[in-house]
C-alpha cells in the first residue's frame, strides 16, 4: 500500500558541504539518507519532496558537522498481511516465481500458484498446470494475496514476502478473464 506522509528527521551536513548552497545540500542529503530505504516503522520510502528546515542546526563537539532537523513529504510503500496486490512475474525458479509489486519482490511458492499440480518447464521458464495446461511465465501480470512479511531493514531487496494465488479471484489476469468469460457464456447460454 502506498501512502503520503509528512515526517521530521535529522540530516548530517558534513563540514565540507557548508560552503555550498545550503538548501540544495540539505535536499540532496535528505534524499541520499532516506529515499529508497526502509525506516524503523517498516515503511519503504519511495519518493521525497518538499524538504524544509526546522529551526537552527546543531553542531556536535568533535564532529564539526551540522545536524539539521528537516520536515519533508514522502511517498512510502508498506505491504500488509492479506493485502491483494497486482504484480509482474520477474523470475521463475524450481521452487516458484518472484513477483514484483511496488519496489519489492514477493515469492509465489510453486504450491501457491494454482489448485492444479504444477510442473516446471525450465527450458521455457514457465510453471505449467498438469491438468489445466495453464502456465505462468516471466512478464505475466498476476493478482495475488500477501500471506507473510519479513522485511529486511538493512537490505530491503532481501525481504521475504510470501504470496498466494490459490483463492477465488486470484491468479494470472489472463486466467481471471477467461474464467469470467466462461461464467458469462454459461449464464447467457442458460437463459435461452
Amino acid at each position: 500500500m502506498y501512502m503520503l506522509t509528512e515526517v521530521e528527521k535529522v540530516v548530517r551536513i558534513p563540514p565540507k558541504d557548508l560552503k555550498d548552497d545550503i538548501d540544495s545540500v540539505i535536499d540532496n542529503l535528505t534524499w541520499e539518507t532516506y529515499e529508497g530505504r526502509l525506516g524503523e516503522d517498516k515503511n519503504f520510502t519511495v519518493l521525497i519532496k518538499n524538504v524544509r528546515t526546522v529551526g537552527p542546526g546543531r553542531i556536535v563537539h568533535g564532529d564539526g558537522a551540522v545536524y539539521q532537523t528537516v520536515k519533508f513529504d514522502q511517498v512510502v510503500f508498506k505491504p500488509r498481511d492479506n493485502e491483494i496486490i497486482i504484480g509482474k512475474v520477474v523470475e521463475i525458479l524450481k521452487f516458484g516465481a518472484f513477483v514484483r509489486f511496488g519496489p519489492l519482490d514477493g515469492l509465489l511458492h510453486i504450491s501457491q500458484v494454482m489448485d492444479d499440480r504444477v510442473d516446471i518447464d525450465e527450458t521455457n521458464q514457465r510453471l505449467v498446470g498438469k491438468d489445466t495446461g495453464r502456465f505462468l511465465a516471466v512478464g505475466d501480470i498476476v493478482k495475488a494475496r500477501v500471506v507473510s512479511i519479513d522485511l529486511n531493514e538493512k537490505n530491503p531487496q532481501e525481504s521475504k514476502i510470501g504470496l498466494t494465488m490459490r483463492q477465488p479471484g486470484l491468479g494470472k489476469l489472463q486466467w481471471l478473464e477467461e474464467d469470467h468469460n466462461k461464467r458469462a457464456e454459461k449464464q447467457n447460454g442458460g437463459d435461452e
